[in-house]
Protein backbone atom coordinates (compact mmCIF):
# COMPACT_ATOMS: atom_id res chain seq x y z
CA UNK A 1 0.00 0.00 0.00
CA UNK A 2 1.60 3.36 -1.22
CA UNK A 3 2.10 6.17 1.52
CA UNK A 4 1.08 9.32 1.36
CA UNK A 5 0.54 12.94 3.34
CA UNK A 6 -3.23 12.57 4.67
CA UNK A 7 -3.06 16.30 6.38
CA UNK A 8 -0.66 18.81 7.70
CA UNK A 9 -1.38 20.81 10.84
CA UNK A 10 -0.14 24.50 11.77
CA UNK A 11 -0.43 25.63 15.33
CA UNK A 12 0.46 29.50 15.36
CA UNK A 13 0.32 29.88 19.17
CA UNK A 14 1.86 27.25 21.05
CA UNK A 15 -0.84 24.93 23.30
CA UNK A 16 -3.73 26.80 21.66
CA UNK A 17 -5.97 25.23 18.43
CA UNK A 18 -4.12 24.93 15.68
CA UNK A 19 -5.99 24.26 11.79
CA UNK A 20 -5.30 22.25 8.67
CA UNK A 21 -3.35 23.50 5.25
CA UNK A 22 -3.41 21.72 1.97
CA UNK A 23 0.35 23.03 1.38
CA UNK A 24 2.93 24.06 4.45
CA UNK A 25 6.37 25.55 3.99
CA UNK A 26 9.26 24.56 5.27
CA UNK A 27 11.67 26.10 7.73
CA UNK A 28 14.37 25.12 9.74
CA UNK A 29 12.55 25.91 12.99
CA UNK A 30 9.35 24.27 11.60
CA UNK A 31 6.27 24.98 9.23
CA UNK A 32 6.07 28.28 8.46
CA UNK A 33 3.90 30.41 11.52
CA UNK A 34 3.92 27.13 13.56
CA UNK A 35 4.10 27.89 17.17
CA UNK A 36 6.25 31.11 17.16
CA UNK A 37 3.54 32.67 19.54
CA UNK A 38 3.53 31.42 23.13
CA UNK A 39 1.81 32.72 26.32
CA UNK A 40 4.18 33.60 29.35
CA UNK A 41 3.27 33.70 33.12
CA UNK A 42 4.36 36.58 35.41
CA UNK A 43 7.80 34.76 35.72
CA UNK A 44 8.84 34.68 32.21
CA UNK A 45 7.72 31.14 31.29
CA UNK A 46 5.62 29.70 29.11
CA UNK A 47 2.13 27.92 29.82
CA UNK A 48 0.63 25.71 28.13
CA UNK A 49 -2.38 22.97 28.80
CA UNK A 50 -0.98 21.08 31.67
CA UNK A 51 -1.18 24.00 33.62
CA UNK A 52 -4.53 25.89 31.91
CA UNK A 53 -7.21 23.03 29.93
CA UNK A 54 -9.06 25.94 28.90
CA UNK A 55 -6.47 26.60 26.46
CA UNK A 56 -7.72 24.09 24.45
CA UNK A 57 -10.81 26.17 23.81
CA UNK A 58 -8.45 29.12 22.07
CA UNK A 59 -8.68 28.28 18.77
CA UNK A 60 -7.02 29.66 15.83
CA UNK A 61 -8.02 30.02 11.91
CA UNK A 62 -5.68 32.64 9.10
CA UNK A 63 -7.45 35.57 7.64
CA UNK A 64 -6.12 35.53 4.29
CA UNK A 65 -1.87 36.67 4.10
CA UNK A 66 -2.74 39.65 6.91
CA UNK A 67 -2.46 36.81 9.68
CA UNK A 68 -4.64 34.41 11.54
CA UNK A 69 -7.52 35.30 14.69
CA UNK A 70 -7.38 33.54 17.77
CA UNK A 71 -11.21 32.42 18.60
CA UNK A 72 -12.60 31.71 22.04
CA UNK A 73 -15.12 29.16 20.83
CA UNK A 74 -16.79 29.06 23.74
CA UNK A 75 -17.98 32.37 23.85
CA UNK A 76 -17.10 33.51 19.82
CA UNK A 77 -14.88 36.15 20.69
CA UNK A 78 -11.67 36.89 18.92
CA UNK A 79 -8.53 38.32 18.82
CA UNK A 80 -6.64 39.20 15.75
CA UNK A 81 -3.09 39.16 15.37
CA UNK A 82 0.08 39.28 12.59
CA UNK A 83 1.80 36.02 10.99
CA UNK A 84 4.88 38.39 12.14
CA UNK A 85 5.07 41.06 14.88
CA UNK A 86 8.14 43.21 14.52
CA UNK A 87 8.35 44.10 18.23
CA UNK A 88 11.28 46.15 19.74
CA UNK A 89 10.93 45.32 23.07
CA UNK A 90 12.95 42.33 23.51
CA UNK A 91 12.58 40.09 26.62
CA UNK A 92 13.87 37.06 27.88
CA UNK A 93 11.43 33.88 28.24
CA UNK A 94 11.39 30.47 29.11
CA UNK A 95 10.46 27.29 27.38
CA UNK A 96 11.54 24.17 29.63
CA UNK A 97 15.49 24.46 30.18
CA UNK A 98 15.83 26.96 27.16
CA UNK A 99 16.13 31.17 27.39
CA UNK A 100 14.50 32.16 24.26
CA UNK A 101 14.69 36.05 23.17
CA UNK A 102 11.05 36.99 22.58
CA UNK A 103 9.42 40.09 21.09
CA UNK A 104 6.90 41.49 23.97
CA UNK A 105 3.65 42.13 22.50
CA UNK A 106 1.01 45.22 22.83
CA UNK A 107 -0.32 44.94 26.61
CA UNK A 108 -4.37 44.70 25.25
CA UNK A 109 -3.46 41.52 23.10
CA UNK A 110 -2.19 40.11 26.63
CA UNK A 111 -5.23 41.63 28.37
CA UNK A 112 -7.32 39.44 26.08
CA UNK A 113 -5.70 36.40 26.58
CA UNK A 114 -6.10 36.79 30.57
CA UNK A 115 -9.46 38.15 30.44
CA UNK A 116 -10.30 35.13 28.66
CA UNK A 117 -7.68 32.39 30.57
CA UNK A 118 -8.44 33.93 33.97
CA UNK A 119 -4.71 34.20 34.51
CA UNK A 120 -2.06 36.96 34.33
CA UNK A 121 -1.16 36.16 30.92
CA UNK A 122 1.52 37.81 28.25
CA UNK A 123 1.79 37.41 24.79
CA UNK A 124 5.54 36.41 23.51
CA UNK A 125 6.74 36.18 19.72
CA UNK A 126 9.51 34.54 18.64
CA UNK A 127 11.07 36.99 15.81
CA UNK A 128 13.39 35.33 13.14
CA UNK A 129 16.68 36.07 14.47
CA UNK A 130 15.86 34.18 17.87
CA UNK A 131 18.14 30.67 17.78
CA UNK A 132 17.13 28.37 19.72
CA UNK A 133 18.73 24.50 19.29
CA UNK A 134 17.27 21.25 19.69
CA UNK A 135 18.57 19.03 21.92
CA UNK A 136 22.12 17.88 20.66
CA UNK A 137 21.88 14.21 21.94
CA UNK A 138 19.30 13.63 19.02
CA UNK A 139 20.20 16.07 15.83
CA UNK A 140 21.85 19.30 15.40
CA UNK A 141 19.80 22.16 14.39
CA UNK A 142 17.18 24.89 15.97
CA UNK A 143 13.26 25.06 16.79
CA UNK A 144 10.40 26.91 17.09
CA UNK A 145 8.67 26.94 20.46
CA UNK A 146 7.50 23.85 19.78
CA UNK A 147 8.67 21.09 23.29
CA UNK A 148 11.93 20.19 21.89
CA UNK A 149 12.18 19.93 17.91
CA UNK A 150 10.19 21.10 14.83
CA UNK A 151 8.00 18.49 13.38
CA UNK A 152 6.25 15.95 15.06
CA UNK A 153 5.00 12.99 12.83
CA UNK A 154 2.12 10.50 13.15
CA UNK A 155 0.25 7.53 11.32
CA UNK A 156 -2.92 7.49 10.65
CA UNK A 157 -3.08 3.92 11.04
CA UNK A 158 -1.57 4.18 14.44
CA UNK A 159 -3.97 6.70 15.61
CA UNK A 160 -6.79 3.80 14.22
CA UNK A 161 -4.84 0.82 16.26
CA UNK A 162 -4.94 2.99 19.57
CA UNK A 163 -8.95 3.65 18.85
CA UNK A 164 -9.55 0.24 18.22
CA UNK A 165 -8.67 -0.41 21.86
CA UNK A 166 -11.08 2.24 23.39
CA UNK A 167 -14.52 2.55 24.12
CA UNK A 168 -14.60 6.47 23.02
CA UNK A 169 -12.25 6.87 19.95
CA UNK A 170 -10.00 9.89 20.12
CA UNK A 171 -9.66 12.72 16.74
CA UNK A 172 -6.07 13.17 15.76
CA UNK A 173 -5.83 16.87 17.61
CA UNK A 174 -5.47 15.61 20.81
CA UNK A 175 -1.89 14.60 19.91
CA UNK A 176 -1.02 18.01 17.70
CA UNK A 177 0.65 16.29 14.86
CA UNK A 178 2.36 18.33 12.08
CA UNK A 179 2.45 15.91 9.49
CA UNK A 180 -0.36 12.82 9.17
CA UNK A 181 0.70 9.89 6.98
CA UNK A 182 -1.79 7.90 5.63
CA UNK A 183 -1.20 3.73 4.74
CA UNK A 184 1.03 1.48 6.15
CA UNK A 185 0.38 -0.38 9.06
CA UNK A 186 0.39 0.98 12.74
CA UNK A 187 3.38 2.65 14.36
CA UNK A 188 5.28 2.21 11.13
CA UNK A 189 7.44 5.73 12.30
CA UNK A 190 9.20 4.22 15.27
CA UNK A 191 11.06 2.06 12.64
CA UNK A 192 11.73 5.60 10.19
CA UNK A 193 14.94 7.22 10.13
CA UNK A 194 14.62 9.06 6.96
CA UNK A 195 11.54 9.36 4.74
CA UNK A 196 10.81 11.60 1.75
CA UNK A 197 7.74 13.67 1.48
CA UNK A 198 7.40 14.48 -2.26
CA UNK A 199 10.52 16.51 -3.09
CA UNK A 200 10.99 17.03 0.71
CA UNK A 201 13.34 14.78 2.95
CA UNK A 202 12.87 14.85 7.06
CA UNK A 203 14.80 12.51 9.32
CA UNK A 204 13.14 11.13 12.33
CA UNK A 205 15.12 11.70 15.43
CA UNK A 206 13.67 10.87 18.56
CA UNK A 207 10.06 8.80 19.67
CA UNK A 208 7.70 12.10 21.09
CA UNK A 209 6.74 11.16 24.39
CA UNK A 210 3.33 12.23 25.33
CA UNK A 211 1.99 14.38 28.51
CA UNK A 212 -1.47 14.73 30.16
CA UNK A 213 -2.39 17.21 26.84
CA UNK A 214 -3.33 14.46 25.17
CA UNK A 215 -6.20 13.65 27.79
CA UNK A 216 -7.30 17.74 27.32
CA UNK A 217 -10.89 17.71 24.96
CA UNK A 218 -9.78 20.19 22.59
CA UNK A 219 -13.46 21.80 22.49
CA UNK A 220 -14.33 21.71 26.15
CA UNK A 221 -11.04 21.99 27.65
CA UNK A 222 -12.53 18.65 29.86
CA UNK A 223 -9.86 15.99 30.79
CA UNK A 224 -9.92 12.40 31.94
CA UNK A 225 -7.78 9.14 32.02
CA UNK A 226 -7.44 8.30 28.36
CA UNK A 227 -6.05 8.22 25.78
CA UNK A 228 -2.37 7.96 28.55
CA UNK A 229 -3.96 4.40 30.49
CA UNK A 230 -4.36 2.99 26.98
CA UNK A 231 -1.10 3.80 25.62
CA UNK A 232 0.65 3.07 29.03
CA UNK A 233 -0.56 -0.64 28.22
CA UNK A 234 1.23 -1.23 25.54
CA UNK A 235 3.30 1.64 24.69
CA UNK A 236 5.55 2.26 27.85
CA UNK A 237 9.32 2.82 26.95
CA UNK A 238 12.59 3.12 29.84
CA UNK A 239 14.63 5.45 29.06
CA UNK A 240 18.85 4.81 30.11
CA UNK A 241 18.09 7.16 32.88
CA UNK A 242 15.09 5.02 34.30
CA UNK A 243 12.58 7.47 33.20
CA UNK A 244 8.91 5.99 32.12
CA UNK A 245 7.59 7.15 28.84
CA UNK A 246 4.51 6.35 26.88
CA UNK A 247 5.52 7.17 23.60
CA UNK A 248 3.53 7.80 20.25
CA UNK A 249 4.34 10.00 16.99
CA UNK A 250 7.87 10.87 16.11
CA UNK A 251 9.91 14.17 16.27
CA UNK A 252 11.44 15.22 13.12
CA UNK A 253 13.94 17.36 11.25
CA UNK A 254 13.71 19.23 8.14
CA UNK A 255 16.62 18.01 5.63
CA UNK A 256 15.76 19.10 2.88
CA UNK A 257 12.83 20.97 0.34
CA UNK A 258 10.22 23.63 0.56
CA UNK A 259 7.08 22.70 0.68
CA UNK A 260 4.90 19.68 1.65
CA UNK A 261 1.75 18.89 0.18
CA UNK A 262 -1.42 16.84 1.43
CA UNK A 263 -1.46 14.02 -1.24
CA UNK A 264 2.47 13.93 -1.09
CA UNK A 265 3.95 10.57 -2.03
CA UNK A 266 5.90 9.13 1.38
CA UNK A 267 9.05 7.34 0.93
CA UNK A 268 11.14 5.31 3.21
CA UNK A 269 14.50 4.80 1.09
CA UNK A 270 16.26 1.29 2.17
CA UNK A 271 18.85 3.27 4.54
CA UNK A 272 15.94 5.21 6.57
CA UNK A 273 14.62 2.72 9.07
CA UNK A 274 15.90 1.56 12.40
CA UNK A 275 17.71 -2.44 12.60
Amino acid sequence: MSLRVASLHIHPVKSLGGFSVDTAHITDRGFAHDRRWMLVDSDGRFVTQREIPAMACLHCEPFGDAGFRVIDIRTGDELQLPWVFEGHTLVTAEVWSDKVQTCACPPEWSRWFTEHLGRALTLHYMPDHAQRPVDPRYAQGITSLSDGFPYLILSQASLDDLNARMEQPLPMDRFRPNIVIAGGYPFQEDGWTDITLGDARFALVKPCARCVITTTDQRTGERNAEPLRTLASYRRRTTPEGAVKVDFGMNAMAVRGDVVRVGDLVGVPASGTRA
